[in-house]
């Protein structure tokens, strides 16, 4: 009975981490708050770095065309210099820019960000205040598409991405709220954002294989670890293709709501 209670609580963990990885409300957030509630410790970098892995593989299935006509079209570019391939070689580079600020402020403060950060009431107030930059961004329709981007608009998407380094804040919400706010279309937005998560995603993977090897947990926990896995690459593939829509439709004021509900019971009952 004790097996089957661990095994459905990393189930609901996985399905927590897969539901709300795409979408603007906080992954890390809502699985500490998931945690909270089950009575469980944090699972710490195996964990998170197993579930982040799993969300990756769903977002590159979801993006699979994106991610192939870049890299053909950038070594292409690289090759010939053909003018038809320069837009998305200037795409790649945009992402590069976009990913440097997290990537260093990551490196350098992650573990001190995470252990002033990592409460149920920071949580609550990060989700307030994406609630806030959603409902600013609401009615907005930016007209710039992938040809139209800069540097400096890659540069302060990246700064918003490394600002979701605090728990709570959720890394696509800061990046399609700020890729709107720039002047993206939402399609554009969209997309630039999950482009940002792979590069970011698959360097966390690869820094964190070590960490996953040296776990002293891994063995008996290798069946809770591969539910929370499957759970998290289900989930957040039709998670993903969810927002899609919703974007698509321009609701992001739903999730604003739902922010401010959860953000508020979460300051006031925990």
């Amino acid at each position: 009975m004790g097996d089957f209670i661990l095994w459905l609580k990393y189930l609901l963990l996985g399905i927590v981490q897969g539901v709300t990885e795409p979408i603007p409300v906080s992954s890390s957030g809502h699985l500490i708050v998931a945690q909270r509630l089950m009575g469980m410790e944090q699972n710490g970098l195996s964990f998170e770095i197993l579930t982040n892995t799993a969300s990756l593989i769903a977002i590159v299935y979801i993006f699979r065309k994106d991610v192939q006509r870049l890299i053909v079209n950038g070594l292409g570019y690289l090759r010939t210099r053909k003018p038809e391939y320069k837009p998305d070689f200037l795409f790649i580079l945009y992402i590069i820019v976009g990913t440097i600020p997290a990537v260093i402020i990551g490196l350098l403060f992650k573990d001190q960000i995470e252990e002033i950060f990592a409460s149920v009431r920071t949580v609550g107030i990060a989700l307030l205040f994406t609630g806030v930059a959603l409902w600013l961004i609401r009615n907005l329709r930016g007209r710039k598409l992938d040809n139209d981007l800069s540097f400096k608009d890659a540069l302060i998407v990246g700064l918003a991405q490394a600002v979701a380094l605090i728990p709570g804040i959720s890394r696509s919400g800061s990046t399609v709220i700020t890729s709107i706010a720039v002047g993206m279309k939402q399609e554009t937005a969209l997309r630039f954002s999950f482009m940002l998560y792979i590069p970011i995603s698959l360097g966390g993977m690869v820094l964190g294989a070590k960490d996953i090897a040296s776990d002293p947990n891994i063995s008996s926990l290798f069946i809770p670890y591969l539910i929370a896995f499957i759970a998290t690459l289900v989930c957040t593939y039709f998670a993903m293709k969810w927002f899609m829509n919703i974007m698509a439709r321009g609701n992001l004021k739903y999730f604003a709501y739902y922010c401010f509900v959860v953000g508020t019971l979460l300051i006031i009952f925990l």
